[in-house]
């Protein structure tokens, strides 16, 4: 198995390179799909057919299936948008350094998708086939919150006893066995704009409501397993003027569902109602990740993880996650959930992100090994 992997080095970076080398930033549609139609055709080499699912401002859901498949008990989910503005590529390309291929979105996460791809060619080529026990689904929308995708992964999580989330590994190649929830919210706050010299009695400052909010909202994260943060704000008309308008965009995160929804119950009261004369405010998102906390059920897939990277010699480890995923919603819904199957690598959503070349072969044996083993 390894060999196969070492003999397909070449190849595999070849198609990374090609999909890297493409803008996909979650509101690219064009791009994104550009990305989806590469990937559609290299599974259907393979014999996999795609289900499109057609957004009309993002990119387009896909889902895959064998054509000899009849009911696969084994889902895997990767995304294809990235972070990154358009003229990233041309900024900095796809581009190979020693054992670290760099470029927008190498780590986060193109380079699971090519894994993925060549664990079934692997597979295939064993004459194996646990290659038609997968359903796969390629995302476009998860870097902001998967909020299109969402209905689609959650009805095909019902199909299943199983699901693989391919997000990247970190360096030291732990699997991923618990999220935190996240929320996003966003404020806007009306004021009355005066002349701050001449007549600031009749102005209300927006930015004054905001500051008082501000303090008020990171006030919540001194709740056990509650973060709240004002990670955005802005607002003003010039430095002479009382602030008319100020906005602000706040980011939620909780260890359990009760906790996130008793942090969106008292964000949402505190942003209610304004202090400052003759100001008003509005207030939208909600909560957007569920929790996922490990569980029993999620115990007896992560035992048969251990013993295939053990026949592999990799010592695997596992960890909890303050950032969200798709495991979110499946791990919530109470289907058996490992999440960091993809290559190892680190500095996602940077401009030095990174991924570790030879961890493609590393961990494409685990998935290799891991979809053997759940197929007898």
């Amino acid at each position: 198995m390894q060999g196969y992997f070492e003999k397909e080095k070449e190849n595999m970076l070849h198609l990374l390179e090609r999909i890297v080398n493409i803008d996909s930033g979650s509101y690219q549609k064009t791009g994104v799909d550009k990305v989806g139609n590469i990937l559609i055709k290299e599974f259907a080499q393979l014999g996999f057919i795609a289900d499109v699912h057609e957004v009309p401002d993002k990119g387009n859901n896909i889902v895959l299936k064998h054509e000899e498949a009849t009911n696969p008990s084994i889902l895997l989910i990767g995304h294809i948008d990235t972070v990154f503005p358009a003229g990233t590529v041309a900024k900095r390309p796809f581009k190979v350094e020693g054992d670290h291929a760099k470029g927008p979105g190498v780590f986060d996460m193109k380079a699971s998708h090519v894994m993925t791809l060549y664990a079934l060619k692997c597979l295939i080529s064993q004459n194996n086939d646990a290659y038609k026990n997968v359903y796969i689904i390629i995302n476009t929308d998860e870097e902001i919150g998967s909020i299109v995708s969402r209905e689609l992964i959650e009805a095909t999580a019902k199909k299943v006893e199983h699901v693989f989330i391919m997000e990247p590994a970190d360096l030291d190649g732990n699997v991923v066995t618990g999220r935190k929830g996240g929320g996003k919210f966003f404020l806007k706050i009306y004021g009355k704009s005066a002349h701050s010299g001449v007549a600031p009695e009749k102005g209300a400052s927006a930015i004054q409501e905001l500051a008082l909010k501000i303090v008020q909202l990171h006030e919540l994260t001194k709740w056990k397993g509650i973060h709240v943060n004002v990670g955005l704000v802005s607002g003003g008309q010039s430095v002479n003027t009382i602030a008319p308008f100020a906005e602000a965009g706040i980011d939620l995160r909780f260890e359990t569902q009760e906790q996130g929804e008793f942090a969106q119950a008292k964000i949402l009261e505190i942003c209610s109602f304004t202090e400052t004369p003759n100001t008003r405010m509005e207030i939208s998102g909600g909560i957007t990740r569920p929790a996922w906390k490990t569980d029993e059920s999620q115990h007896e897939l992560l035992l048969l993880m251990k013993d295939a990277a053990s026949e592999l010699n990799i010592d695997l480890g596992t960890t909890y996650s303050g950032g969200g995923s798709d495991g979110n919603f499946t791990g919530n819904m109470g289907v058996p959930t490992i999440d960091g199957l993809g290559p190892r690598g680190g500095n996602a959503h940077q401009d030095d992100e990174f991924m570790v070349i030879s961890s493609l072969s590393e961990r494409g044996q685990l998935l290799v090994k891991v979809l053997e083993k759940l197929n007898k």
